[in-house]
């Protein structure tokens, strides 16, 4: 059965909750100690500081008597504006699956640094696609790395799907230009490409990305169909960096935001949205093929803001004043 949402986020809820607990316990008015404090948590969630910046403009704004202030009004402003920012209907329609192309099948090429969980979640998405009716087939493009083939040729087994592999020294490309071969005599729906997560240096990376494309368009010139980056969650800010280098490489669809349920730092997945306009897809928050869950706004918001079970620890009410007089007298 899967786990709330909101239980798998408890990370993300605990740091930011027990924080702006005792700020509002402290002072309830929005002087400028609060405002900077505000800024200081909503910071420590990985949130970017350009969206925080925007979310205090905001909090100040809707918020009429800065001398009475609650935690429960500062919230009300902070959910509302964030749900607002990472909303893309037009993917939320879609539920998790990918528009079909009017003939041939759907193509995803899915990117991103080795050990960021992007052979993992290609299974995950092959799971949930095969569990919908499709036809799948897996290309194991990341030849660099042996152990990314096996990886997914293993899963390949496990889910009774299809992997496209060639030997150890075998090019991207070929593989590639063989998947898609494979794709379009036996009728299958989606083709989803693994691809290298690392060679000897960015420029090289980027520029084996960009030839998989090439060898795509030959074929199927509208290819690949989406073009999604997978980003370790737990990574912070170094997240952001990644999908802006990818970005301007192969330029990006989708994200996919992996680990969120292992860090403090749910935030990051607002900053990935703020700076770059690529809409989240899924997030995975667990080890199991249930756990990569199609991304929803407005109950990602309420998960990340839901205080059930979050009672501060008298320990942890005791540490958080201190840290904050250390930061303001620094």
């Amino acid at each position: 059965e899967e786990e709330a949402l909101q239980l798998k986020l408890k990370k993300s809820r605990t740091g930011f909750f027990s924080k702006l607990k005792d700020l509002f316990k402290a002072s309830a008015s929005l002087d400028s100690d609060t405002v900077e404090e505000l800024q200081s948590i909503l910071l420590s969630s990985d949130i970017g500081v350009a969206t925080t910046k925007s979310l205090v403009d905001r909090v100040q704004e809707q918020i009429s008597d800065h001398s009475n202030i609650s935690k429960d009004q500062v919230l009300a402003v902070l959910k509302s504006d964030l749900k607002q920012r990472l909303l893309d209907e037009q993917v939320e329609a879609l539920d998790g699956s990918i528009v079909a192309p009017a003939t041939g099948p759907a193509v995803v090429m899915v990117v991103g640094v080795n050990g960021v969980g992007k052979t993992t979640t290609i299974a995950k998405l092959a799971y949930r696609w095969k569990q919908a009716g499709k036809k799948v087939l897996l290309a194991a493009g990341d030849t660099f790395r042996a152990a990314a083939v096996e990886q997914l040729c293993h899963w390949g087994k496990e889910l009774e799907v299809e992997v496209v592999s060639g030997s150890e020294d075998a090019k991207p490309s070929a593989i590639v230009f063989e998947a898609l071969d494979r794709a379009l005599e036996g009728g299958f729906d989606i083709l989803i490409i693994d691809t290298a997560g690392r060679l000897h240096n960015k420029a090289n990376l980027m520029q084996e990305l960009s030839g998989v494309r090439n060898v795509l368009q030959r074929k199927i010139p509208e290819a690949p169909h989406e073009t999604w980056l997978v980003l370790d969650g737990s990574t912070g800010q170094n997240a952001v960096q990644q999908a802006q280098e990818f970005h301007k490489s192969v330029t990006l669809t989708g994200v996919v935001i992996t680990k969120l349920d292992g860090t403090a730092k749910g935030g990051i997945v607002a900053a990935i949205r703020e700076e770059l306009g690529i809409p989240v897809r899924f997030i995975g928050v667990g080890e199991s093929r249930a756990n990569l869950r199609v991304f929803n706004a407005n109950d990602f918001v309420e998960a990340l803001f839901d205080e059930e079970g979050l009672e501060l620890t008298e320990e942890e009410s005791a540490v958080e004043p201190r840290r904050r007089r250390r930061r303001r007298t620094a």
